[in-house]
């Protein structure tokens, strides 16, 4: 652990001298690399300036890459990881950073990694899986965020700025066709309507065909994995005044498919439960792409959300800007997974869920000489439920039913002051308050409880800009998450002690906390080559791990409270080698150290400890002012464990894979309109998004993201 953390360091060292002696480069005439404008701080700054671990994606580019949608970007950021494998959904997605996320879905479990959307919170990511057709901006923020993001950012956060309306007129029409049958398209569409109104709308249609079969299901009018999704979002920018506007959105989606990839197996487990009753792996499908499940009410998941937010931006006076965000957002799904795989109905769970939620954001921000400062109030509320009905375990009968209302408010404030031109310190503080009202039936009664937690989260960070624009800084954060209520509290089953004491395994876990120290250096030492670097360690302390096993008489989840400390390094750079060859790469490297608990040394699960991507990009002027643009992108994720066990008797290690886009486009010499040639997953990388040992059987999500290759054709109006 010490050496590793030793070399972490020199790392970061030898990168920052390289930085520094790059500056005596030839200085080029030309800009070929603009600064990226963020609001990672509640405000806009330059990316340079922000004294955090920072990852911009432009939204116009996004396609370019092989990105279609939140999962591909966790394939590009350092020591960061995506999978999908929440309730059997197609539509889920379970970001990690820094290895702090989330294992489970229900409404119980909260994410570590937050999403928003246009300063809105999104509470639940099954069937919120944001589609890209109109995004400005998607930044990555690494690290605890806890005083400008609140509870739910002990990771990080994922940004996602859509474009403004008004802000860039005119309409644009993409049409995708492929292998897999791949067929999307979408429509966006800016308009200024008189003088003090703009309007824009995107929508379109995402269909994505089958891995594989249900194979005892011939009638099942739907493939293991297909997806299927419409879409649309409608906005308006009304401009009150000179100095206030009125913005308001509304989006829906609606998504239909197939359960998505995973196999049981049963002969590696000879002591468990569904080998003992005579099953064996040749009743799974011999190929796990294809599905063996009897359950016909199980092989089609759907999805359904909507949301309308109202931002009122008002310039108070030419210093001081208030902001207001009032947003509602509902959401619903159906899943579930037949865990047997196999035809009989021996081990299956019917899902369905819900969740409403509604937030208030009110800002004041400002600066004042060499001061500035960021302040705010916010209110959060979520109600949402799960349903398993029936659910079919051992000796479980009946329904197992969840639900989980939550009220959250909080106030914080951040303050900057520029000590000179070049060195600024800032600081901030959050004060929150939680109150977790929740309910299960595990078919023998109902148990409830209620809890209120409240925490302070702070930051300290300075930083220094030298006269070659390089930055350097280095900072402190905390982050909160209030404490979870067990998942699937099957230990509830059979309790002679009934419902009236139902405090003896229906218990929260306590506050989660976190403490980031982080060093880095970002910037331009020459023109023509953009690079950050971060080293931290972030330690946290009362983290739960979602541990599922079939005890109690049904698929018990239980919160293993562990104590946690991650130390790595993280490098990202855009290199310009000619002034039509650019090279893009990212690094990452997390060791997590997790302290043991009497004899047992827990893992940090689906954490990868390497991760790294590099994406060359070639241009070939056309003599008539045209250009083809070729562009490859390679990714990879280190191997890793889907469950807090590193043991090999437990089976749960994920091996490593490489993954390859390719994007090979023709651009107009107006550069109205784009033609494309594509790949994605071009290698046809067959991987495991997780695992899980109950005990009784071992459980294999496996990804959906099987090759593709196909065309695409972008006309911009």
């Amino acid at each position: 652990m010490k050496n590793k953390k030793r070399a972490i360091w020199a790392a970061v060292f030898a990168t920052t001298l390289a930085g520094f002696s790059q500056t005596a480069s030839a200085q080029d005439d030309g800009i070929r690399i603009e600064e990226i404008t963020v609001t990672a701080a509640k405000r806009e700054q330059s990316i340079y300036e922000v004294p955090i671990a920072v990852s911009a994606f432009d939204g116009a580019k996004l396609a370019e890459q092989g990105i279609v949608n939140i999962y591909d970007i966790g394939k590009f950021v350092p020591n960061l990881n995506i999978t999908e494998f929440s309730a059997g959904h197609t539509s889920s997605t379970n970001p990690f950073i820094r290895g702090i996320g989330l294992q489970d879905h229900l409404i119980t479990t909260d994410p570590g990694v937050s999403v928003y959307v246009d300063g809105v919170y999104l509470g639940r990511q099954v069937g919120q899986n944001w589609n890209l057709s109109n995004i400005e901006r998607i930044e990555v923020l690494r690290g605890p965020q806890g005083t400008l993001y609140g509870r739910n950012s002990i990771g990080g956060a994922i940004n996602i700025i859509t474009k403004t309306p008004g802000a860039d007129p005119g309409a644009k029409v993409s049409f995708e066709y492929g292998s897999r049958d791949r067929l999307n398209g979408d429509f966006y569409g800016d308009a200024q309507v008189g003088e003090a109104m703009a309007v824009s709308f995107s929508g379109g249609f995402k269909n994505r065909g089958g891995i594989g079969d249900f194979v005892n299901l011939p009638n099942a009018g739907v493939g293991v994995g297909e997806n299927q999704e419409t879409y649309g979002r409608l906005a308006f920018r009304f401009e009150l005044s000179e100095d206030a506007s009125l913005t308001f959105a509304a989006d829906a989606s609606d998504g239909r498919g197939g359960l998505r990839p995973y196999t049981t197996f049963i002969d590696e487990l000879p002591n468990g439960a569904v080998y003992g009753a005579g099953y064996r792996n040749s009743d799974v499908s011999s190929d796990p792409y294809d599905n063996n499940t009897g359950q016909a009410s199980q092989a089609i998941v759907s999805n359904k959300a909507s949301g309308v937010a109202v931002t009122l931006d008002w310039d108070v006076t030419d210093t001081i800007n208030s902001k207001f965000i009032a947003s509602t957002r509902q959401s619903d799904y159906k899943a579930g997974l037949d865990d047997d795989s196999f035809a009989d109905d021996f081990l299956s769970f019917p899902e369905i869920g819900d969740a409403d939620q509604t937030s208030f954001e009110f800002q004041v921000n400002g600066t004042y000489d060499d001061w500035d400062f960021v302040s705010g109030l916010y209110y959060f509320e979520e109600q949402g439920s799960n349903n398993q009905d029936p659910t079919v375990f051992l000796t479980f009968p009946g329904t197992f039913f969840l639900s989980q209302d939550v009220t959250s408010l909080a106030m914080f404030g951040s303050v900057g002051y520029n000590v000179n031109d070049q060195f600024r310190v800032s600081g901030g503080l959050r004060y929150t308050e939680d109150k977790k009202d929740a309910l299960v039936n595990v078919g023998n009664g109902l148990y409830d409880d209620s809890i209120d937690f409240d925490e302070i989260s702070w930051d300290l960070s300075a930083n220094y800009t030298f006269d070659n624009g390089m930055n350097i800084y280095g900072t402190i954060q905390s982050g909160y998450q209030s404490g979870q209520y067990p998942a699937r509290p099957f230990c509830l089953f059979g309790d002679a002690d009934g419902p009236a004491n139902d405090n003896d395994c229906f218990q929260p876990s306590n506050n989660i906390t976190a403490i980031n120290y982080e060093f880095g250096i970002k910037g331009q030492p020459f023109d023509g080559f953009q690079m950050s670097a971060a080293v931290f360690t972030t330690e946290y302390s009362d983290l739960p791990y979602q541990v599922s096993t079939t005890s109690g008489g049904g698929f018990n989840t239980v919160n293993l409270i562990v104590d946690q400390t991650s130390t790595g390094f993280e490098w990202e750079n855009t290199l310009f080698i000619t002034d039509n060859f650019l090279f893009q790469a990212s690094l990452g490297y997390i060791d997590v150290d997790v302290d043991q608990i009497g004899t047992v040394k827990p893992v940090a699960p689906l954490t990868p400890e390497l991760t790294f991507s590099f994406s060359p990009e070639i241009h070939f002027p056309l003599s008539n002012g045209a250009e083809i643009v070729f562009r490859a992108d390679y990714s990879y994720r280190d191997e890793m464990y889907g469950e807090p066990s590193s043991d090999p008797g437990r089976m749960t290690a994920i091996d490593s894979r490489d993954l390859v886009n390719f994007d090979l486009s023709f651009r107009s010499a107006d550069e109205t309109w784009t033609a494309a040639f594509y790949g994605r997953n071009a290698t046809d990388e067959r991987y495991d998004n997780a695992r899980l040992n109950t005990g009784d059987y071992l459980l294999a999500i496996l990804s959906n993201d099987a090759s593709e290759f196909g065309v695409r054709f972008v006309k911009e109006f």
